[in-house]
């Protein structure tokens, strides 16, 4: 079955969120632990700034929590996942790259957390970022080209996040079941429409987990997805009623979230960093004190590359979820 019951259920003692400037002027900016406004964060390249995303979101979970992992999981967008890997040659922590496009945070968190839930390490962190100009020049066209974007277009949230769970220590927050994706597509090939490409993986994930954990979206407080933005959300709602499910109000995008419609970010935000800083910010705090007691949280990912959309090939998409709660019995730890 592809949905994980965490018999032990991995505790969350720490999450640290770093985002970029354009990030921290929407609604969510005053969740994040910290924030860059200089888009090279001092380094030559937009590469260079991402993978010091990372290395800032790692250790400053690790000082936060006063832990160190046994493996670090973590993965991006650029090819050979090169941002996190670089990240960790600095960091020197045992690793394991993780790829799952725009769904990386959830497909880390599950991994972490299984291994974790099994006993084979006693501690790991779950990591993924983004950056705007990065994957920019990787997937459409570089920055300078100053090509005029689409109305369907999203853009891609600057900002790392990493949570660290644990077996050794109690706390609010506890991983309790997550649902493993498959690869669907339908046929879009348009690379500025993620949200469309997305969406029919998304419903796919859901209508499995709620079969699977014999629940509804109304169980929960709070459901979020990835990074649908707009257009994606719309198109997850329909196909879920198909399936015989309703999303309500309890449902909420990333993309949506993190910027404000007066930033001009189109159908919203996209990109690993959406989830990651959404999740290790908002969502944390709110299930920290318990405001949230059940969260399901699903990152959706785009599994194109630039060789494949030159080719004429259509985008298969992936989702993965995650279902996080809040224990009121057990001691609280604070990683602000």
């Amino acid at each position: 079955m592809s949905t994980i019951f965490f018999k032990n259920k991995p505790s969350v003692v720490g999450w640290y969120s770093v985002a970029g400037k354009k990030e921290s002027e929407g609604p969510l900016g005053n969740t994040f632990s910290r924030v860059v406004k200089d888009e090279y964060y001092g380094e030559k390249t937009h590469e260079a700034a991402e993978r010091k995303l990372f290395v800032t979101a790692i250790q400053g979970v690790m000082r936060d929590a006063a832990l160190s992992p046994d493996a670090v999981f973590a993965g991006d967008l650029l090819n050979q996942i090169v941002s996190a890997s670089f990240a960790m040659r600095d960091i020197g922590l045992p690793y394991v790259g993780i790829y799952g496009a725009c769904s990386t945070m959830a497909l880390s968190l599950i991994v972490a957390a299984s291994y974790v839930d099994a006993g084979l390490i006693k501690t790991a962190i779950a990591a993924a970022g983004s950056h705007f100009a990065t994957a920019e020049r990787q997937y459409r066209t570089p920055l300078e080209f100053g090509n005029q974007r689409p109305p369907s277009a999203q853009w891609t949230v600057t900002g790392a996040g990493a949570t660290l769970l644990t077996n050794q220590k109690k706390s609010a927050i506890v991983a309790t079941s997550a649902t493993i994706g498959r690869v669907i597509d339908y046929g879009i090939k348009d690379v500025n429409n993620m949200g469309a490409a997305m969406a029919p993986a998304a419903a796919d994930t859901l209508a499995r987990h709620f079969k699977n954990t014999k629940t509804k979206p109304n169980d929960y407080d709070a459901i979020f997805t990835g990074d649908l933005g707009r257009i994606g959300e719309e198109a997850l709602r329909d196909l879920l009623k198909d399936e015989g499910y309703v999303l309500g109000d309890n449902y909420y995008d990333c993309g949506k979230l993190v910027y404000s419609g007066k930033q001009k970010v189109d159908m919203g935000g996209s990109g690993c960093g959406c989830s990651a800083i959404t999740l290790n910010g908002f969502i944390f705090s709110k299930l920290q004190t318990g405001e949230y007691q059940r969260v399901l949280f699903m990152a959706t990912g785009a599994l194109l590359s630039p060789t494949t959309s030159y080719q004429g090939e259509s985008i298969p998409s992936v989702a993965n979820a995650i279902v996080f709660e809040h224990q009121k019995q057990q001691t609280e730890v604070n990683s602000k």
